[in-house]
């Protein structure tokens, strides 16, 4: 089994570590859209009936996870392109 060399171990590191600020700048990004459109529409006064506060939380994560899933293109391409940059050994 082949061992990393320092570079390569750094190179590994940096990837990660881009990978996870994108994903949190995602994170972020997502959940203010969603807040910010949740009260834009007002969406917590369908809670008022029983079939409505049963579906507000399903209804809500799935708008959340549709804008958090839009990143994931650019999420790749940032760190694809970021990878491509590294010097490797």
């Amino acid at each position: 089994m082949a061992h990393l060399t320092q570079i390569d171990l750094t190179n590994w590191v940096a990837l990660y570590t881009a990978t996870g600020l994108c994903c949190a700048i995602a994170m972020v990004l997502s959940v203010s859209v969603a807040g910010i459109r949740l009260y834009r529409e007002q969406s917590w006064q369908e809670v008022r009936t029983i079939r409505g506060a049963v579906l507000f939380l399903p209804k809500t994560w799935w708008r959340w996870q549709k804008l958090y899933l839009l990143s994931t293109p650019v999420t790749l391409a940032i760190v694809v392109s970021f990878g491509m940059s590294l010097t490797w050994s």
